[in-house]
């Protein structure tokens, strides 16, 4: 088994790094596989709705990563979005990127167990998380918790690891995620299939 670790941040190795990082450590723990995927610096586009992902499973655009992600998720049992706090949202490049995976590949990640994490000096983790999981709720994903909101605060990976309940936060949170991820691979060995959805119906609010 194997999950994925996004992190939003420009900073590859800042506080949501180091988050991640106390995640991707409990799952090894657990013989589960971790890869963290690093937004980085570099230009990332924006989803521009012009819908020529349909039936492709892929972004129109090629020149950033996440084509190359989406490949990944594929064979992905699992994710962590994270993300720094921006004036109390996600980072313009997490959300564009969820976007455009979403758009182009739900397939990879519908029913596949996941969680949003964010960091933050202070304030604005709640209104975060908020915006990210949405993502995740409409493809039909376990959304994974913990004992405390899935947040760390620290102005600095070493403020970061001084955050004792947020960094305990992270480890709760990857022992949940393995014990879904174990719950589902014996599930499947039992013949238990996930459910199909209805997707016929599409309401016009406008009659």
């Amino acid at each position: 088994m194997k999950v994925l670790l996004f992190n939003g941040s420009p900073r590859k190795n800042g506080c949501t790094f180091t988050a991640l990082s106390e995640i991707a450590k409990t799952l090894n723990a657990e013989n589960i596989e971790t890869e963290i995927l690093q937004t980085g610096n570099a230009p990332i586009r924006d989803c521009i709705g012009c819908g020529g992902c349909v039936g492709k499973g892929k972004c129109v655009f090629s020149d950033d990563c996440v084509n190359e992600w989406i490949e990944k998720a594929k064979s992905a049992d699992g994710f962590v979005f994270g993300t720094p706090v921006y004036y109390a949202h996600p980072t313009g490049r997490i959300l564009s990127i969820m976007d455009r995976l979403f758009y182009a590949s739900r397939s990879s990640f519908e029913q596949k167990p996941a969680a949003v994490i964010a960091s933050a000096r202070r304030g604005g983790t709640t209104a975060a998380l908020d915006s990210i999981v949405k993502h995740l709720t409409i493809a039909q994903m376990p959304v994974i918790s913990s004992t405390y909101w899935n947040m760390v605060h620290g102005n600095s990976p070493e403020e970061t690891v001084q955050d004792r309940e947020g960094m305990q936060t992270m480890r709760n949170l990857a022992r949940n995620m393995a014990w879904i991820l174990k719950c589902i691979r014996l599930g499947k060995q039992s013949g238990v299939e996930p459910p199909q959805a209805e997707k016929s119906a599409r309401t016009n609010f406008i009659r």
